[in-house]
């Protein structure tokens, strides 16, 4: 006769976690790519989970193909540090080159965490505009614009 022996789970057995969905992190994306266009840049805008992983990946028409590496590499950092790259530069400048070395990851401006509900649900990141400023001023658009879902997006 076989048993079954019960044993009571433990609260770090499961875990929830809060991240972003596939369809704000298109949007973003979207939003993004349409905020750099109306200034005449053609970037690519990478959006990560809270985990760095890719949930929306989009390249402008006339964006270099290299512009996506670039911006998820931004992403990772940004996910990694939770601050916003271009704030992560400037105050880490003396482990930048380190850094830089490790595969996945590039300490340069223009990614954004994406906060909702107080949780750091995931990042935005750009590359391809003249300047990493203006890399993050894009993103910045797209989460101006979408500030209201995003800010709601974990009301039940």
């Amino acid at each position: 006769m076989l048993g079954l022996i019960l044993l009571p789970a433990h609260a770090s057995d499961v875990v929830t976690d809060k991240s972003i969905g596939m369809e704000l992190a298109r949007d973003i994306a979207d939003e993004t790519i349409t905020a750099c266009r109306n200034h005449g840049y053609h970037i690519s805008a990478v959006v990560v989970d809270r985990f760095g992983l890719v949930r929306a990946a989009l390249r402008d028409d006339n964006a270099s193909r290299f512009t996506l590496d670039i911006a998820e590499r931004k992403a990772n950092m940004t996910v990694m540090a939770w601050m916003d790259s271009g704030d992560f530069k400037n105050a880490r400048e003396d482990i930048r080159q380190e850094l830089n070395h490790i595969p996945g990851l590039i300490v340069m401006e223009g990614g954004l965490k994406i906060v909702s509900g107080g949780f750091n649900i995931g990042a935005v990141c750009v590359s391809g505009a003249p300047g990493g400023d203006m890399d993050a001023a894009c993103a910045r658009a797209a989460l101006k614009k979408l500030a209201e879902r995003i800010a709601f997006a974990f009301d039940e």
